[in-house]
């Protein structure tokens, strides 16, 4: 699943996703400049002045990316070896006119926006079985299938209830937006909202909510446009959670569903119908730099590589591990991934796709999610634990930061981890491209896995011999430590130093690791 932020749907309890200082591109500045704690881009652009960069192919694993965004269209990688639509696999790769990238989300029959949870597809399939079986007579394999497949119903429908719940929240403030609309001829803004007069108590704390949300620089049009995301994404998961998520599948995408390994399939759909996803994650990396037009991205010389494989809901294992080893085989060196769930019923497929990155030393980096979760007791997926025992050495996992410095530096939403979130990076507030030439802000470690990869394309440009574990050890030496204590995510009081939070005990800076390379670090 996406790992953006639909947590505005409880901005009627809380707004702690906000931030006090409102600056553009603040993920590239230094922490040094104002206490932003970005990622030190242009700090480290400055200080690689003069020298020579390699063009890196940044692969953007997602919901799709608009390509002819204006400030995105100059930097979207074009294959070399394929003609645009004539029809013909031209490169030989298996894949008709994937010009700009290859989506595994679509085929003749058109191409999926939403898909059910991973759960859900579980709970069908062995729903599918049991509801047949008389369940009084099973043989022993199928009486231990059945067990487990009860607690498999229990998790589903606590899943369910959660969803419903927080689409009818949603509705209430979608609702509620539309009311001070039209009590203000048909516009959202502050003074609408001071004159509107609550019809009821849900909508009184409404109101204090949105005084709230607008206080801390959030635009009437961004938390409109955050209300309908998140409308429609928990609209979807209702809906596709109780379909037949894999004949559905299989109609529009035509591929034979539990074959994972199967490969050739999708179409050259890379922008998809819903976009704005991958569309923001892609800008985060490589917005086109100093051309006076919308934001900066943190590197200077990529191209983003364009993999559709991430729905409205989880996506499947076979579509990622067949997306990793597509942009492995296409030229990729590093891989943005933000994304997760927590059911992998074929994490085989992945971890041997990860290892496959692994060997042709393509770094991966990954959204830590968006549960306040601590990763050292639940792990989402994918993970670098692979089933065989091995840790994939080629593997950045990454947890959200916000803006200015204080116990709430951490995401509120953020997962976090002494053992298993490497660092954070900017995630909060963070303002990059979607679609139809357009800007917004989004929250969420979605945002902190480009804010990363932006960092590792640059060392990877101007240090092109290094391999990917040795990319990850020199951004994990030179985090910038913090040393007050930090509001523990999902918590109302617990603090914690940040060494306990992640493995390096800091937030990524660019530009420590570029001077660290250079020697210019002082011993």
């Amino acid at each position: 699943m996406k790992n953006n932020l639909l947590l505005i749907a409880l901005f009627v309890v809380s707004v702690s996703f906000g931030q006090k200082k409102k600056v553009e591109n603040w993920q590239t500045m230094d922490p040094t400049a104002d206490n932003i704690y970005g990622v030190g881009a242009e700090e480290a652009l400055k200080a690689l002045k003069g020298k020579k960069s390699k063009t890196i192919i940044v692969a953007v694993i997602d919901s799709g990316v608009d390509p002819n965004h204006e400030d995105l269209k100059d930097v979207i990688w074009t294959n070399p070896g394929e003609i645009p639509d004539n029809g013909i696999d031209d490169d030989h790769n298996g894949y008709v006119d994937d010009v700009h990238g290859w989506s595994f989300l679509g085929g003749k029959n058109g191409d999926i926006d939403h898909e059910a949870t991973e759960l859900a597809r579980i709970y069908q399939r062995e729903n599918r079985k049991f509801s047949k079986l008389d369940t009084t007579k099973l043989s022993a394999d199928d009486a231990k299938e059945y067990v487990e497949f009860k607690k498999t119903r229990s998790a589903y429908n606590k899943e369910e209830l959660m969803a419903e719940q927080q689409l009818q929240s949603i509705a209430m403030i979608s609702t509620y937006l539309d009311n001070v609309k039209k009590n203000n001829n048909g516009v959202l803004n502050k003074e609408g909202l001071k004159n509107y007069a609550p019809q009821n108590p849900t909508e009184k704390k409404m109101k204090t909510g949105l005084k709230l949300a607008f206080a801390f620089g959030i635009k009437p049009e961004e938390l409109e446009d955050q209300v309908k995301q998140a409308k429609d994404q928990l609209e979807g998961e209702v809906k596709y959670n109780k379909m037949n998520a894999d004949s559905v599948r299989e109609y529009i995408v035509g591929d034979h569903v539990n074959d994972v390994n199967e490969k050739f399939y999708g179409n050259n759909h890379v922008q998809g119908p819903d976009a704005l996803h991958g569309t923001h994650v892609a800008g985060i990396i490589a917005a086109m730099r100093n051309n006076n037009i919308g934001i900066n991205g943190i590197a200077d010389n990529v191209k983003i590589m364009i993999v559709r494989a991430v729905p409205n809901g989880d996506e499947r294992d076979k579509d990622i591990a067949n997306a990793i080893r597509y942009a492995v085989d296409n030229g990729a060196s590093i891989i943005n991934m933000s994304f997760g769930k927590y059911y992998s019923p074929d994490k085989k497929a992945v971890d041997e796709a990860v290892k496959y990155a692994e060997s042709k030393n393509v770094l991966i980096i990954h959204a830590a999610g968006n549960e306040s979760k601590n990763n050292d007791v639940e792990l989402s997926y994918p993970n670098r634990h692979l089933l065989s025992g091995e840790i994939a050495g080629n593997w950045i996992n990454v947890g959200a930061s916000a803006a200015a410095s204080g116990k709430s530096m951490i995401g509120s939403f953020s997962n976090y981890g002494k053992k298993e979130v490497d660092f954070f990076a900017p995630g909060v507030d963070i303002y990059s491209t979607i679609p139809n030439n357009k800007y917004t802000k989004e929250s969420g470690t979605s945002m902190a896995a480009p804010s990363t990869t932006g960092a590792a394309a640059i060392v990877r440009e101007y240090f092109s011999d290094l391999k990917p574990n040795e990319v990850r050890e020199v951004l994990m030496k030179t985090a910038v430590p913090y040393k007050k204590k930090l509001k523990v995510p999902g918590t109302k009081r617990s603090k914690k130093r940040i060494k306990e939070l992640c493995v390096s005990g800091g937030f990524v800076n660019v530009n420590n690791a570029v001077k660290e390379l250079m020697g210019l670090n002082k011993k």
